[in-house]
Formats: structure tokens, C-alpha cells, sequence
């Protein structure tokens, strides 16, 4: 498995990063050579953010944890992660044929197909998008329970997307069609 290790607003000191390295590698049983993990440490005020996500094969594991603490972060990363392995290999187990190897499982390409009637939209709700501001669409979505907002923008007339970031500021989605 390569492992990646960035930052933003900090420092990963030698001591962390091979500690990280050690705790993501016991991870590799689960995966092939081609699986790649990356980790971001970040630190936000006083808070330090972990983020480990694992893609192979078309599959992506993340997790994201919050502290005062990076090392405590690491540990507390991991379980998610492994948990959502697990997760999906016994679901595959129970779909495909019992006693299969994990990897051959997790892997083998030729014997997982999507099935799109598996997956299905468990709610479904109308609502009127309104002509706002990005600012009038911020004190909307601060006056809701969602995290996000749809609306459409005056300034393109497209239909935009206001949602809240884990840093507690906004992000904006604006599609091109």
C-alpha cells in the first residue's frame, strides 16, 4: 500500500509521521499493491483534523476525526476505517459465496457487478427554489437544519448549492450546463 502524508496549517513531525505510517500499514492485509492511502493533518484554531482515505479498485474508505490531539486522531481514524472495510466485506460475502478469501472478495473485478436496483432513494422531497444572494442563501441555511441550501442565483441565473464545511465556513457549488 503507498501511504501519503500532507499537511495544512501544521506540521507533521518525524515522530508522527512514522507512527502514522506503522497504524496505516496494518490496514494493508485488507488490500493489493495498487491501494493507496492518503492522510491530511490539519489544524483549525485549536482543533487538529485527521483525514485518512483509502481508494482501490474503484472503492474508497474514509474517515475524518476532530481533537485537540493528532496523535489521539490516528487512533481514533483507524477503527472507522477498518469498521467500513469489514462492513463491506461481509457484504460481499453474503452476496457472492461463503468462505471466500478477503482479498480474492475485495478485488477481483470480474466477479463484483454494480447493480443499480440495489441501490435506492430512500426519501424523496419537492421543494420551490427561489431567486436569493449568496448571502440571503447563507442566513437561510443558518436558519435551517440542513447543510446545505439550493437556490438560484441572480448573478448567473443557475441553479447554485450553499453548503456548510466541516471548518465552519461555506462552500459554493456552481455547475456548468
Amino acid at each position: 500500500m503507498k501511504i501519503e502524508i500532507s499537511s495544512r496549517n501544521y506540521k507533521v513531525s518525524d515522530k508522527l509521521d512514522k507512527i502514522i505510517r506503522e497504524k496505516v500499514e496494518k490496514l494493508d492485509r485488507y488490500f493489493g499493491d495498487t491501494a493507496n492511502a492518503k492522510v491530511v493533518c490539519s489544524k483549525i484554531k485549536d482543533t487538529y483534523k485527521l483525514e485518512l482515505t483509502i481508494k482501490d479498485k474503484g472503492l474508497l474508505f474514509r474517515s475524518e476525526v476532530s481533537s485537540d490531539n493528532m496523535y489521539q486522531n490516528i487512533d481514533l481514524a483507524l477503527p472507522k476505517v477498518e469498521r467500513q472495510i469489514v462492513k463491506y466485506s461481509t457484504k460481499l460475502k453474503d452476496k457472492l459465496r461463503k468462505g471466500a478469501p478477503l482479498k480474492e472478495l475485495l478485488f477481483n473485478d470480474d466477479e463484483f457487478e454494480f447493480k443499480p436496483e440495489e441501490c435506492k432513494v430512500s426519501k424523496s422531497k419537492n421543494f420551490t427554489i427561489n431567486p436569493l444572494s449568496v448571502n440571503e442563501a447563507i442566513m437561510e441555511l443558518e436558519n435551517s437544519d440542513h447543510n446545505f441550501y439550493v437556490f438560484i442565483n441572480p448573478e448567473n441565473g443557475k441553479v447554485n448549492i450553499l453548503y456548510k464545511r466541516y471548518e465552519g465556513d461555506y462552500g459554493l457549488l456552481d455547475p456548468e450546463y
